[in-house]
């Protein structure tokens, strides 16, 4: 259940279900018109009375009531207009959420229809879907950079040794665009445009100054639309400041990390998951930060999603004292 993208795992089935974190809902009727990849193409582009809402900020509801009409929709299409039984669910939380938003967490799944939550950490489900071996007494070392949050942890025997969480992910790199755009070229573009801007040109080291785009928004001095180029060099400037704070936090968790399992994470390296593990170059510059070898995981946007289906499939064989997954 993560800021920008929903995943959905069932048992038996795999990967069944990938939407967008968005919800459209008329103000003046409280009515829900879509929800998922058709409510994501409405934001920006609606009239007044309707408004694209993304119930989940920084990896955890802002949005109550909209982040349960959201999961009963979700989980309804999964297992059909009136499932015979209630579902077992595993949700992934950011590994420094509080007491208060867990429990919303497992409030708004119980709502939605759960019999039982399990809630683990999403540092430890990222690490079981990139296929780690977590129960051994060897160190591997996650870092999970999603829409809002990014997590940070070394893990050995089925426990995080050390974690760290820090509220910034793509989310933060879409706005720091954004933002750069508007100091560099008085133009103001949207959510959806910023998001283009990072897939095409986002590039945090070594950028290629040949490698452009176009882009189009609103002029802020005559309001009129225009349009102007954008290098990867000048999307790589525009990311230094996020991108920085993350490998900073990289850093104060290699330095918290006991010598033994830091010997482990030297031979191993950094696996790196979430969307914002496919940014040009991120691998190279954690390297190079770090002097610690870092690979991206196979299809990391998926990660966790996978790793929570492993969670249920498991969960007889996990151990569940270790603070990373917690039933409820």
């Amino acid at each position: 259940m993560g800021t920008a993208n929903v995943l959905i795992f069932m048992r038996g089935k795999g990967l069944v279900m990938q939407e967008p974190s968005v919800i459209a809902v008329d103000q003046e009727t409280n009515r829900v018109l879509a929800i998922g990849e058709e409510a994501r193409r409405m934001i920006g582009r609606t009239p007044g009375n309707i408004v694209a809402i993304r119930p989940l900020k920084a990896g955890v509801i802002a949005d109550y009531t909209i982040t349960e009409i959201m999961l009963k929709y979700l989980i309804r299409r999964v297992l059909g207009r009136r499932p015979l039984w209630r579902p077992q669910i595993a949700v992934c939380v950011p590994s420094g959420v509080t007491t208060v938003e867990q429990r919303a967490v497992i409030e708004a799944c119980m709502q939605a229809g759960a019999k039982k939550v399990c809630v683990i950490s999403e540092p430890m489900a990222a690490a079981l879907g990139a296929g780690l071996n977590i129960v051994d007494p060897g160190g591997n070392m996650v870092v999970d950079i999603g829409g809002g949050t990014t997590d940070v942890a070394v893990i050995s025997m089925g426990g995080e040794v050390v974690a760290d969480s820090l509220r910034l992910g793509g989310d933060d790199l879409d706005e720091a665009i954004i933002r750069y755009v508007r100091r560099e070229f008085n133009l103001l573009v949207g959510e959806a445009t910023a998001e283009e801007i990072k897939r095409r040109l986002g590039c945090v080291y070594d950028p290629d100054e040949s490698v452009t785009m176009e882009v189009r928004g609103r002029d802020t001095v005559t309001g009129l639309p225009r349009a102007v180029r954008l290098s990867e060099v000048q999307v790589h400037e525009a990311l230094q400041e996020p991108i920085q704070a993350t490998v900073n936090m990289i850093r104060t968790v290699l330095e918290k990390t006991p010598p033994e399992l830091a010997g482990d994470i030297i031979s191993r390296g950094i696996v790196l998951t979430g969307g914002g593990a496919l940014l040009k170059g991120l691998p190279e510059l954690i390297r190079l930060e770090t002097r610690v070898p870092a690979t991206v995981a196979d299809d990391p946007l998926t990660c966790v999603a996978r790793g929570t289906g492993r969670v249920l499939e498991e969960i007889h064989r996990l151990p569940t004292d270790t603070g990373s997954f917690r039933v409820s």
